[in-house]
């Protein structure tokens, strides 16, 4: 850039900050602006897996985007450098009844990949704790993970130490900008000058932290859970509700989750837990909206449904291309704001 553009960033999610971190630091001058405290918005309640395979093997939305999705995970080796984290490498488990492992055997190998099969012991090396009752499971490496608090954190410190400004307060417009990102998830504030948000749907979720021992395993994958480490026990999840966009905690999908996590881990039945839920905003066609909007000026990235935290720096470069006048990459037309017609 011959001048630093003034660029507005609305909202401070994963996208959002991932995006304005990509922005800073190819040379814009970018505000971020976001109503909400700190940790406190759907980003820092998911799990933070970047999680190709299993998310194209296990979400009927996610099955056909599989090069999208692991061409987006390969981009975090570089976003680990710059702000300084750890990305988990240690891979999934998935584990469950031989109906479920031959679902999940065949789904990996139609990826053109090959699952290493686990034997009892080995699975309990890798995820102590375990159930007696699975025998054997399937591995694979491809599937990574971060902390989502710490790396918010650390895209933030980064931003700041990069020059970007945060204002704790939501956008009205482009505030003095001469464009505007709109990263909010499912605010719908902004839809006069970005119709395209009408598109989005939310979809409620729930996620439990089990006090306990911490667990320091890889992350399992059951049917109807999924675990990982967490400093305080361990992180279960999660409830998908499409449609609510409530915050209010449900104590029978708790308890749901609750008994799904037991059948993978017993010391879950009975521990005690804290829920927190997030509400994620969607597409029709479960892929992010990402790029320019219907009016001069507006771009969008938004609408990852449960895969925001994976698709974070694929988002980021395709906006920033957009500003740079760059090259926008092969995936920018599948999530093109435009693909679903004006409204």
């Amino acid at each position: 850039m011959n001048r630093k553009p003034r660029i507005t960033v609305a909202g401070a999610g994963a996208l959002g900050l991932t995006t304005a971190l990509a922005l800073a630091d190819a040379g814009a001058q970018v505000a971020v602006y976001d109503p909400s405290p700190e940790g406190t918005n759907a980003s820092a309640v998911a799990a933070g897996m970047l999680a190709p395979v299993f998310e194209a093997v296990l979400d009927a939305a996610a099955a056909p985007h599989f090069s999208l999705l692991l061409a987006a995970r390969d981009l975090w080796p570089a976003l680990e450098a710059r702000i300084g984290i750890t990305v988990d490498r240690a891979g999934a488990l998935a584990v469950g009844e031989a109906d479920f492992l031959h679902r999940v055997d065949a789904g990996v190998r139609r990826l053109g990949l090959h699952p290493t099969e686990m034997p009892r012991q080995a699975m309990v090396d890798l995820a102590p704790g375990l159930a007696p009752d699975w025998g054997h499971g399937l591995l694979t490496r491809e599937d990574w993970r971060i902390d989502a608090a710490a790396t918010l954190a650390a895209l933030r410190a980064a931003g700041e130490a990069a020059g970007v400004t945060f204002h704790p307060r939501a956008a009205d417009g482009f505030e003095g900008g001469e464009r505007l990102v709109i990263a909010t998830g499912m605010g719908r504030e902004l839809g006069v000058i970005a119709p395209s948000l009408a598109r989005l749907s939310p979809i409620k979720g729930h996620i439990l932290r089990v006090a306990g021992p911490a667990y320091d395993g890889v992350v399992v994958r059951g049917e109807g859970a999924y675990v990982t480490a967490d400093a305080g026990g361990m992180t279960l999840g999660a409830t998908m509700q499409a449609g609510a966009e409530d915050l209010a905690v449900e104590p029978d999908r708790v308890a749901a989750l609750m008994a799904a996590g037991a059948k993978l881990f017993p010391a879950v039945a009975g521990a005690q837990v804290v829920t927190r839920t997030g509400v994620r905003a969607a597409t029709p066609d479960g892929l992010p909206m990402v790029g320019r909007g219907r009016h001069h000026g507006v771009l969008l990235a938004v609408g990852a449904r449960r895969n925001g935290w994976l698709l974070a720096p694929l988002v980021a470069r395709i906006i920033t291309a957009c500003v740079t006048e760059g090259d926008v990459g092969p995936y920018a037309a599948r999530l093109d704001p435009g693909r679903f017609g004006n409204i």
